[in-house]
């Protein structure tokens, strides 16, 4: 649940920002995988959601259920490989395609877990074509991607790395699904991600994470529930760090990236780009947020008990408050 969208829209500040995510591996297994009936959605009409999966069926599913919906923002998905390079490659489809990857399976390893053969399992492999994200963006047209997401099964590596150029000029947060042990044969781990990303001055902000136990074992501990195999990484380019490039120092950079914190349920984040936004660039209304962020916090009742004018973070933007709102 976002704390500072529902003030940002009421106010006007969301009015002329556009939002794009590109969600590579968009089999909907749940409805939290439906990003435009989440959070995201207050962008609507402004939101577009680019989504790929190596399943056509699936994709065709996806784009008949927005139809029959007649959602207000633009969603659509292509039934595109995304890897490192343009050309082929083999796809690995397993016993559930969700688990399917550019990787076979190690089935003799995931085997010793609970609850994997049965979906990791190999059913049967296909030749496909692969292109890239930077190629898909060059031929549509698209210069921003504000939040990409990539969970394709251990490949996850060779999609960013086929995002270069894109990943340089405008991605501020990823969401990439990343693996501890082989699961995959010869599969890159959470570690080249990590280093991939961090190269590239993003930074880990959160990780959770899945274990299993062994298949053989009927016992479990409570403190140790099995070995870490994977996780959700969330990466974060911080407009705040010096080592930033500076387009994404841009006040509406910082404005989004806040919107997106708060989205991603990091309030506290979001509420540091507000104030920082708020200091450095108040001066022009459509970067003014204190009111915002007054109206939000608002919402605790054990922060208006103890006082919000108490608050360091209220207290630096008293001047920018509007005068019924100042001490």
């Amino acid at each position: 649940m976002s704390t500072f969208l529902a003030s940002l829209k009421r106010s006007g500040h969301l009015d002329d920002m556009t939002m794009t995510i590109f969600n590579v591996g968009s089999r909907k297994v749940s409805s939290q995988d439906d990003y435009g009936s989440q959070d995201w959605g207050i962008f609507a009409p402004n939101l577009t959601i680019y989504a790929f999966d190596a399943d056509a069926d699936a994709c065709n599913i996806a784009n008949a259920d927005l139809a029959s919906r007649q959602v207000n923002w633009t969603e659509k998905h292509i039934p595109l490989a995304l890897s490192d390079t343009e050309g082929e490659a083999t796809l690995y489809v397993t016993n559930h395609p969700m688990c399917s990857s550019l990787f076979p399976p190690n089935e003799a390893y995931i085997s010793r877990f609970s609850e994997l053969i049965e979906y990791m399992s190999l059913d049967f492999s296909i030749d496909i074509e692969t292109t890239t994200i930077d190629a898909f963006c060059q031929a549509e047209g698209i210069t921003e991607i504000d939040f990409l997401k990539v969970d394709v099964q251990g490949a996850d590596l060779k999609v960013l790395q086929g995002a270069k150029e894109v990943l340089e000029s405008s991605v501020s947060v990823i969401q990439a699904e990343v693996l501890f042990c082989e699961l995959y044969q010869n599969q890159p781990l959470f570690s080249d991600i990590d280093r991939f990303l961090r190269e590239r001055e993003f930074t880990l902000f959160s990780l959770p994470v899945a274990f299993r136990h062994r298949q053989i074992s009927p016992i479990v501990s409570e403190v140790n529930p099995g070995q870490l195999l994977w996780g959700d990484a969330l990466y974060i380019r911080d407009s705040l760090e010096e080592r930033v490039n500076k387009s994404l120092k841009e006040p509406d950079k910082i404005l989004k990236l806040a919107c997106i914190a708060d989205i991603l349920n990091f309030p506290d984040y979001a509420l540091e780009l507000l104030e920082y936004l708020t200091l450095n660039f108040g001066k022009n209304p459509k970067y003014n947020c204190a009111n915002n962020i007054l109206e939000s916090l608002s919402q605790f009742p054990e922060l208006v008990q103890q006082g919000l004018d108490s608050l360091p973070a209220i207290a630096k933007i008293q001047d920018y408050l509007s005068p019924e709102n100042r001490n």
